[in-house]
């Protein structure tokens, strides 16, 4: 038995790549991924205000939930207490990222 392996030297073929005209004059103006969003713009800063706002309470009330759901199921009272530390606990998780991400 006898193995041979061969080597092509060619190049590859070369890519062809089509933009059109319309595409890059109607293009959205969204930031890439090299061009930071724009952090002074009053609308980006109520944006992540509003979200910092939001994000405990929604832990909290999310936790809570999920806790009195699992206490209804297993006929227990105990269970919504634990949501309600691991909704804070969550809560606050997420808030100390965002706040750590936006201050960057």
């Amino acid at each position: 038995m006898t193995l041979v392996a061969t080597v092509s030297l060619a190049p590859p073929p070369p890519r062809i790549v089509v933009q059109s005209s319309f595409a890059t004059e109607h293009a959205p103006m969204s930031p890439t991924p090299d061009q930071p969003p724009d952090k002074k713009n009053p609308w980006v800063q109520v944006g992540r205000y509003s979200q910092l706002a939001l994000l405990l309470p929604t832990g909290i009330v999310v936790g809570w939930l999920l806790g009195s759901a699992l206490d209804r199921w297993l006929h227990t009272s105990w269970v919504s207490i634990v949501g309600l530390f691991l909704g804070i606990a969550a809560g606050m998780t997420e808030l100390i990222r965002t706040v750590l991400r936006d201050t960057k």
